[in-house]
């Protein structure tokens, strides 16, 4: 009892900021309300025309200027507070993601969409490490991120699975790009493809709703997608996509465990093959990164979902999410350094090239495949 009260004590104690956090954190918080600003700014000059931009996409590109001009001036000062806002509170901000999320929204599309959706981020996955490992040779950090963006939810899958990875800075905005890059092409060439009749023999109005929100990068661009026909695919397509969200949580202990090392457990402590073989896979649970702050976020879609909460309450935990999100994301651009990404050369965007492309068609198979079961 009292190691687990000392547990969840430095747990408050590491996510409560300091005085040394405090001038890089007010720092983030300006650039992310500007970034937030400038947002919703771009769509009122252009009366709308201007897509694929999201506060998160303005964020790193922001934060990536400003960190290879002027914050390495006063980097020593601002440190503690910018990592701060790229560990801790990012890790907020995925668990305030679930305020977006009921179960009753799961429950409105049904059972094809949550076979649609494993299937389609198990192998889009699967796909992106064998290739981007094997093949490309990519380093593994770099194709678990951009793996983890084109599978489950674009820039916010990435950021969540940093910490469980430790990737670097830059190879996340590496991945985080590949979301931007393809996720916006899809976000144009899906509507387009549907307008010019090549998918309607295929797939239903319904199911083309299910196959934006299964396939396409982030949730931004879904919404995006799905009502340039009309709302109601459009609505079909957000459900879906949020299912997609909600795979998150397991997914990023499913990744831990597959990361941990299996160490050698010493024969003379065991007797027989079967004791060795379960010494050794309890070890190597002991050694899990459980993501508790995933946790965290289904625990909030489910009392989103069964606590009565009025429309002004939910409305201001998903805009403290989206400022939360801001944050994380301009210090993360603030620490990219672009001669990192220029070592990482072309092969990260070859891979996610690569995998647009299984996300359109292979995503597609599965969708028909789905739709005849």
């Amino acid at each position: 009892m009292h190691t687990l009260v000392q547990s969840v004590s430095n747990s408050v104690h590491n996510y409560t900021p300091n005085h040394r956090h405090l001038a890089g954190l007010v720092v983030v918080l300006i650039g992310s309300l500007f970034c937030l600003w400038l947002d919703s700014s771009l769509d009122v000059w252009s009366n709308g025309r201007i897509v694929g931009l999201s506060s998160l996409t303005l964020a790193i590109l922001l934060g990536m200027i400003l960190g290879n001009t002027v914050y390495p001036k006063f980097a020593e000062r601002l440190n503690g507070g910018v990592c701060f806002a790229k560990g801790q509170i990012l890790r907020l901000a995925i668990m305030f993601y679930g305020f977006k999320l009921t179960i009753t929204q799961v429950a409105s599309v049904g059972m094809p969409a949550i076979m649609t959706d494993a299937l389609v981020l198990t192998s889009t996955f699967m796909l992106t490490y064998c290739l981007g490992t094997r093949w490309l040779k990519v380093d593994k950090e770099t194709v678990i991120l951009i793996g983890s963006g084109a599978s489950i939810c674009g820039a916010a899958a990435v950021i969540a699975a940093e910490p469980v990875v430790n990737a670097q800075a830059h190879k996340v905005t590496i991945a985080v790009a590949t979301v931007v890059v393809f996720g916006t092409i899809a976000m144009l060439l899906y509507p387009f493809l549907y307008h010019l009749g090549w998918l309607q023999p295929w797939l239903s109005a319904q199911q083309y709703g299910m196959y934006t929100g299964s396939t396409v990068h982030e949730v931004a661009q879904v919404v995006v997608a799905g009502n340039a026909i009309n709302t109601e695919i459009g609505d079909t397509a957000v459900v879906t996509k949020m299912i997609r969200v909600m795979m998150l949580a397991p997914f990023l202990l499913v990744l831990s465990f597959a990361l941990t090392k299996d160490h050698t457990v010493d024969s003379a402590a065991v007797e027989e093959d079967n004791k060795d073989e379960t010494a050794s896979f309890m070890t190597r649970v002991k050694q899990v990164k459980v993501p508790w702050f995933a946790f965290i976020f289904i625990g909030i879609v489910l009392i989103h979902t069964w606590v009565p909460m009025s429309e002004s309450i939910v409305r201001s935990m998903v805009m403290l999410d989206d400022v939360l999100l801001t944050m994380a994301m301009f210090a993360l651009g603030l620490t990219t350094h672009l001669s990192a990404i220029k070592q990482a050369g072309v092969r990260p965007l070859i891979l996610g090239a690569i995998m647009f492309g299984w996300l359109i068609l292979g995503g597609g198979l599965i969708n028909i495949g789905i739709s005849f079961i």
